[in-house]
């Protein structure tokens, strides 16, 4: 299993309220219907009350089978809905993936 983590940013001049509504309202069902798509992870960046304001907005988890099934989904008419949606509210100029394999470690308390 492999996820894809996605650091996403809104383009300037997007009120967050407006990157948040087009991200839920669109965005968010055309990356669900990826096929392979094994799971999809939403993470909303919060602000840090002593530091300064995030980089990023949200990070997504895109999991898929391998690299290969990943490769797919995106080649597909489905991702390249995906794609073709990401400069409708994404500062492009920004956007990190970064495909990982997950380790979970034991902890201890």
């Amino acid at each position: 299993m492999v996820k894809a983590l996605i650091l996403i940013g809104r383009q300037e001049g997007t009120t967050p309220e407006a990157f948040t509504r087009h991200f839920d309202d669109t965005h968010r069902s055309l990356v669900a219907n990826l096929p392979g798509l094994r799971r999809f992870v939403v993470n909303r960046v919060l602000p840090d009350p002593n530091g300064p304001p995030p980089a990023y907005d949200l990070v997504a988890e895109d999991w898929f089978d391998d690299p290969a099934a990943m490769a797919a989904a995106f080649a597909s008419p489905e991702g390249q809905a995906v794609l073709a949606d990401a400069p409708n509210f994404l500062d492009l100029s920004r956007l990190q993936i970064l495909v990982v394999a997950e380790e979970e470690v034991p902890v201890t308390m």
